[in-house]
């Protein structure tokens, strides 16, 4: 079965310092990034996401805990692609407009 992202081949080498100019739009922290971006930024593990919906209205996060910088509202129904899950909370990218962030797993259920 094929995987859903484009997942390098070959050799990878890093050309140039990582461009982290779309920050909020950019899956990869210091310790993991989405597996699309092998070859471009250099971390320990890269993720393939896995699609998972919004079971109700909730709120995308800076940060991985109930006080976290609220970055946006996330409506029922809308995709959140997760990378990592961490005590209760999951790290990727909401569907609508690929912003960064994280969710409580227990809002999201997988995607079919």
């Amino acid at each position: 079965m094929p995987l859903p992202v484009d997942v390098p081949v070959g050799q990878l080498t890093l050309m140039r310092p990582a461009d982290r100019s779309d920050k909020p739009h950019l899956p990869v922290r210091g310790d993991l990034a989405h597996i699309g971006l092998a070859g471009r930024y250099f971390v320990p593990h890269y993720a393939v996401p896995m699609p998972h919906m919004v079971k109700a209205a909730g709120t995308l996060r800076g940060a991985g805990k109930p006080d976290g910088a609220e970055l946006r509202a996330l409506a029922a129904g809308e995709v959140f692609d997760v990378l990592d899950i961490a005590g209760g909370w999951a790290w990727g990218q909401a569907g609508a407009d690929m912003l960064v962030g994280y969710v409580e797993f227990a809002q999201l259920e997988p995607s079919a």
